[in-house]
């Protein structure tokens, strides 16, 4: 693996990584529109429990959260949750289709003797089967599930230990700088951004670049990764 050291296990981001963002968002357009107000406070509520490092018995907290921006119960705010986010979206990831070469990305690290896992901010159940990704994973977990959201490190090294590999031998794949780069760093991972070219020549120079690897496409990431 070159200058990337002893990588014995690639992980993986979902949304925006395996699949690209606008896939979703055009899908549900008349769901947000309909649940406007609700996804309005839902947004403010993720990024505050992402800034206040909120750790914990996390489905309490977000409830807590949300009841207190909608002046409702905690166990109200929980029903709208399950039925307008974790259960109403369920369906909306049925037909979307992942980015090109994702999935023959992963078959190729499984082919070489890496394990593969998944970490999402979301319930990975909830998008199903993964266009078969799921079934080669050797962990697929949420953040939520490890009490904080990215990008804190919490969840990265609760990754790390149940794959039985130390952080620095997991390279992390995602596309969101903040979340993904950042979180995995923090863990001691290695990291790979998977990003457009202007996006990443924007913060070319900067000097708290800490990806190990820009990428734009699978095919790129499966030639540094030595897997063509």
């Amino acid at each position: 693996m070159g200058e990337l050291g002893d990588i014995q296990a690639v992980a993986f981001d979902i949304d925006g990584t395996l699949y690209e963002n606008w896939k979703l968002n055009t899908r549900i357009v008349f769901h947000f529109l309909a649940h406007n107000h609700f996804f309005l406070h839902y947004g403010l509520v993720r990024s505050a429990l992402r800034k206040d490092k909120a750790e914990g018995d996390f489905s309490r907290i977000q409830a807590e959260y949300m009841a207190r921006r909608l002046k409702t119960t905690p166990e109200k705010a929980q029903e709208a949750l399950d039925r307008i986010v974790y259960q109403g979206l369920k369906k909306f990831f049925l037909r979307i289709t992942p980015c090109k070469n994702a999935v023959e990305c992963v078959a190729k690290i499984k082919e070489k003797g890496l394990k593969v896992a998944i970490l999402s901010d979301f319930p990975p159940e909830q998008k199903g089967e993964l266009w078969g990704i799921k079934a080669m994973a050797d962990l697929s977990m949420g953040t939520e599930e490890c009490g904080a959201l990215k990008p804190n490190p919490i969840a990265f090294v609760k990754m790390a230990e149940k794959l039985g590999i130390k952080p620095e031998n997991i390279l992390y794949v995602g596309n969101s700088y903040k979340y993904d780069v950042v979180g995995s760093k923090a863990a001691g991972m290695k990291s790979a951004w998977f990003t457009s070219k202007s996006k990443a020549r924007k913060r070319k120079n900067k000097e708290n670049e800490l990806a190990d690897i820009r990428f734009s496409n699978y095919a790129d990431l499966m030639q540094v990764l030595g897997l063509n």
